[in-house]
């Protein structure tokens, strides 16, 4: 398998707080968003399969030396607000927004707050959300991470919850790379991000027409978001479903080349049409 080269490390002072990220290549920029167990370091196998575009990878509020939102109970809509305020910072005017899991659900808010910035979005095996579930079973999804990762230790709760993220057959490279990822978790992003999981839903911010273009990706082995829920929401909000073959939820891990592939063929035509314009 082919592995990514390095993303360079960077960090901005905000206004709203410190903000880590990571960053490779030149051309049209492609913004990647992690989900709720990740960070940006994750993104790495993409870098050298996207060698014509800018990637920049965040590490969502809270994680990393990303500093933690002043909400203590945050929406999706609340992370975007750091998002839009990051991407003011690196002056990016247009980008391809990708949201992976829970980061679908940011991707989502940031499309409702800012289309005007989109030239399109990957929503890849995404989280949905549990706002509309009752107390109990919200209460559940709240307390069924973080609470763990206190408890066991990074190790532990790494070493248990890594292969879970990949397909059967990953590598050990590949469940080295989500484990490492993991075991950087800060409990208080992570319980931040565990909240709005549990207390928001990503449909709430595409009621109506989506505004961009928009592409659904799920991995064919996804036991955290099964492919006939990620495709029965493709087929809710109309859009395109495209299954990346032998990958479990995070998918761009287990099937980097297949999955930057996905986003070539979807950011390379949406640019090309810019430019022409």
């Amino acid at each position: 398998m082919m592995t990514g080269s390095a993303m360079i490390a960077k960090t901005l002072s905000l206004n709203s707080g410190f903000q880590a990220y990571r960053e490779s290549g030149a051309g049209p920029t492609v913004v990647l968003l992690h989900g709720i167990s990740s960070g940006a370091s994750s993104w790495e196998p993409l870098a050298s399969l996207l060698p014509g575009y800018r990637l920049l990878a965040w590490d969502a509020p809270g994680y990393g030396e990303s500093q933690p939102l002043a909400e203590g109970e945050p929406t999706a809509a609340d992370y975007a607000a750091r998002l839009d305020a990051w991407l003011d910072a690196l002056e990016i005017e247009r980008c391809v927004l990708i949201g992976h899991s829970l980061g679908a659900m940011m991707a989502c808010a940031y499309m409702a707050l800012c289309p005007e910035r989109l030239v399109g979005v990957i929503l890849a095996d995404p989280a949905q959300g549990y706002r509309n579930a009752d107390d109990a079973k919200r209460d559940a999804v709240y307390h069924s991470r973080w609470p763990l990762l206190v408890k066991q230790g990074p190790e532990a709760y790494a070493e248990a919850r890594a292969p879970r993220l990949l397909r059967d057959s990953a590598s050990e490279a590949d469940v080295a790379r989500v484990r490492d990822g993991i075991k950087r978790l800060n409990v208080s992003g992570f319980a931040q991000a565990n909240w709005m999981l549990a207390n928001d839903a990503l449909e709430g911010y595409v009621e109506r027409e989506i505004p961009v273009p928009a592409r659904v990706l799920c991995g064919d082995e996804d036991r955290i978001t099964p492919p006939e829920d990620v495709q029965a929401l493709a087929t809710r909000l109309g859009l395109t479903y495209h299954s990346i073959p032998r990958a479990g939820h995070a998918s761009y891990i287990d099937a980097p080349a297949a999955f930057a592939a996905a986003i070539d063929d979807f950011a390379g035509r949406l640019f090309t049409k810019k430019e022409e314009q």
